[in-house]
């Protein structure tokens, strides 16, 4: 062991759970506000390397390890598709900690145990592309090299530059200076539709790092909920008295986002069906080649094979039975031993057939782009039924309101384990590239879990309590849409009790049909897929978000068009990743921070030092395209020099 590199550091382990803290409070903000999170690798190695550099004997594994806790946490931020959803049925009127600790945790370690046996199959043994995995080894390669330290000082100016004017529009809307959102309803023949955009910076962020396929696949389905959809199913006219705007916009939440979550489900399972025989093929490999490391010793293996023994990762799973078994029962006191047992088995069942399933869409198309929250729509669905079959439907409106906040607890725990199996998959691949022990990386994803865990419940009791979330008791007029958890709760909500209109959710089952015939015949004629969960989440995503979504998906495309004729394009093009991500994280946590700010104050106006006025909407897309053109200038220069 004398010719390890220097890996698993205590500076590495305090680094990354800074970054964890920073990245993870970002996630969960833009998860609960427009259902979509961003990949946090990248700008985790970058700020490690840069950083690191001051110190003496820093390695490309140490600042591996960075980007690996980082990465595990900010992944595990993906919860919040689901746990706001026991808020929002009633069942919690905040997040309880250490309850809410122990659901993120379990299902976190979860899914990195059951990733390990994975890793040969997947990793190591297969020609799937990691396309995140990748990139982030090469930007830890490029770091290493030659000239690394001139490219991380402008790959962490570009996410510094990002992040100062993401917060700089917030800041001057919160003083109310401008507009953060410009919308308007109209009629459309004898129905009426509306147009709204959310001047976020963070939303173009999303869209430049989501690419165009996913961009074109979520204007097709906002075009569809908004143009066809939306004046379709308000024909009529609004209730009188009723503002135009009340009435498309509750129009829109109770039918037109249930005929999405159809096409979603059909899209997830379409997904599932596609992966399930390369999963098989690669458990038989990794069951292989385990029988062929326990002959020939575990001490022969060279530094990069060694994985945490089968042995103990086995051992921890059961360990984890236990607990797992306890916070269902503290959740449910009175449902009964077989309940929780059944519960119980579904998660180990359940979280096997996921971290599998998640691993190989990861490998195949980046975790970013894979589709975790059609999972956890399949997640739920199958935990609703089991209780289902146990408990029967028809009792008073408390025992219904108990078995669905049950089934979000449970799918909860798989979720888990579906978002970090999605993930770690992709970072023992980078860790392949340069040369990292699989087990002191399969630790610091552990250790990943355990930070994210401890920083998300704050978070996301800071934003229930400044915000609250749509349809929840007592949400404020600013709630936060949340739209996986409300997607989630309301499909429980459906199987168990009542008021899911299932002819919505069969409508969109058969759009998602039509949009998976489309995707195929686009891909087998060679063109550019459209991918069928994105045009579901186009119908179901508010068009205030999709919108700005689908803009930063056109102008990453045009500058990654600009960025392949550069003279060094891979550098051209990490440029505008690193600006997007800046965008990300400086709109997020601004928003954190001023949820912090208004729960402390009582004042949701505690900013505001001017009355809301009619050029405060001019204004603000004037500022808003400023900055959007000023970002994009500074990344053509940066990328140019």
């Amino acid at each position: 062991m004398s010719d390890s590199p220097r890996e698993l550091t205590l500076r590495s382990v305090i680094l990354g759970a800074l970054l964890t803290a920073v990245f993870t409070a970002a996630n969960v903000y833009l998860g609960l506000r427009v259902g979509l999170t961003f990949a946090t690798s990248i700008p985790a190695a970058v700020i490690s390397m840069a950083v690191l550099r001051f110190f003496s004997g820093a390695t490309i594994q140490e600042n591996n390890i960075v980007q690996t806790i980082a990465s595990a946490a900010g992944t595990l931020s993906a919860i919040v598709f689901v746990l706001p959803g026991l808020v929002m049925v009633g069942w919690w009127s905040g997040f309880p900690y250490w309850e809410s600790v122990g659901v993120i945790a379990l299902g976190g370690v979860l899914g990195v145990l059951y990733s390990v046996p994975l890793r040969r199959a997947l990793v190591t043994g297969s020609d799937l592309p990691f396309p995140e995995g990748v990139a982030a080894a090469e930007v830890l390669k490029v770091g290493a090299g030659v000239g690394g330290i001139e490219e991380n000082r402008k790959g962490l100016a570009a996410v510094v530059f990002g992040s100062v004017i993401a917060a700089l529009f917030p800041l001057l809307a919160k003083l109310r200076l401008v507009a953060e959102e410009a919308a308007t309803s109209f009629r459309v023949g004898a129905g009426a539709t509306s147009l709204s955009a959310n001047l976020s910076l963070a939303l173009i962020g999303v869209g430049h790092l989501v690419g165009l396929a996913v961009g074109r696949a979520l204007l097709t389905g906002l075009m569809l909920g908004v143009l066809v959809l939306l004046p379709l199913m308000t024909v009529g006219g609004a209730p009188a008295g009723a503002e135009l705007a009340d009435f498309v916009g509750g129009v829109f939440r109770q039918k037109v986002r249930f005929i999405g979550a159809g096409a979603i489900g059909v899209a997830a399972i379409w997904t599932l069906l596609k992966v399930i025989g390369p999963i098989v093929r690669g458990i038989a490999g990794a069951i292989a080649a385990n029988r062929e490391r326990a002959a020939g010793g575990y001490g022969a293996l060279e530094l990069t094979e060694r994985d945490l023994p089968i042995g103990v990762v086995g051992g921890a799973i059961l360990a984890t039975l236990l607990p797992i078994a306890a916070l269902i029962w503290g959740f449910a006191p009175g449902i009964g031993g077989l309940t929780v047992l059944a519960a119980v088995l579904y998660v180990v069942v359940a979280g096997v057939m996921i971290a599998a399933v998640c691993g190989y869409m990861a490998g195949l198309i980046g975790a970013s782009n894979s589709s975790v929250s059609g999972i956890g729509i399949l997640a739920v669905l199958g935990m609703a039924l089991l209780l289902l079959a146990l408990h029967g439907r028809g009792g008073d409106a408390e025992a219904t309101r108990g078995l669905v906040a049950l089934a979000l607890f449970v799918t909860a725990i798989v979720f888990g384990v579906a978002t970090i199996s999605n993930d770690n998959l992709q970072d023992l691949k980078t860790g392949q590239l340069v040369g990292a022990t699989p087990w002191r990386q399969q630790v610091a994803l552990l250790l990943g879990v355990g930070f994210g865990a401890l920083v998300i419940p704050p978070v996301l009791d800071l934003l229930n309590t400044t915000f609250g979330f749509q349809g929840a008791a007592g949400a404020g007029p600013n709630a936060l849409a949340a739209p996986q958890a409300a997607l989630i709760s309301a499909i429980a909500q459906g199987v168990l009790g009542s008021g899911l209109d299932w002819q919505l959710v069969g409508g969109g089952a058969v759009i998602g049909l039509m949009a998976i015939g489309l995707d195929e015949v686009l891909r087998g004629s060679g063109r550019m897929g459209l991918p069928p969960l994105a045009v579901g989440m186009g119908m179901y995503l508010p068009m205030s978000a999709a919108i700005m979504v689908v803009t930063g998906a056109v102008l990453g495309h045009y500058y990654n068009r600009w960025a392949v004729r550069r003279r060094d394009p891979a550098f051209a093009e990490r440029i505008g990743v690193l600006t997007a991500t800046g965008l990300i994280v400086g709109d997020s946590l601004f928003q954190v921070v001023y949820a912090g700010v208004v729960a402390g104050t009582g004042n949701a106006d505690i900013l505001a030092i001017v009355p809301v006025s009619a050029l405060t909407v001019p204004l603000g897309l004037g500022l808003f395209a400023a900055l959007i053109g000023f970002a994009y200038y500074r990344m053509v220069r940066a990328a140019s020099s």
